[in-house]
């Protein structure tokens, strides 16, 4: 497994120590994402998927570097369930991630 991308690296770690800034930071500041196939609000999503519930993301596997990733992915909500991930890079920062149940 090789998860190189630093902006990978970084937003994976923001979200485990539930650190909004730092997630922010990982972002370009027009970023977008879908979950399951559907465009969702980033801040919105974040907020209710991740901060609110104690979002955990493990890794299992990683191609491209990290822009692929399958992980283990565990909140308050819902529990834990088998993740894809996917991650397009600009100017060393996520401008945009997929994911969803894999």
């Amino acid at each position: 497994m090789s998860l190189t991308e630093p902006a990978v690296q970084a937003l994976i770690a923001a979200i485990n120590a539930g650190d909004r800034e730092a997630f922010s930071a990982a972002l370009t500041p027009d970023a977008t994402m879908s979950d399951d196939g559907t465009d969702r609000d980033l801040a919105d999503w974040a907020e209710r998927e991740i901060f609110t519930v104690h979002g955990h993301l493990d890794v299992i596997s990683a191609e491209d570097g990290g822009r692929s990733l399958a992980a283990a992915y565990r909140n308050d909500t819902w529990g834990e369930m088998r993740t894809r991930w996917a991650f397009t890079i600009a100017d060393g920062k996520i401008s945009r991630f997929e994911t969803g149940q894999a």
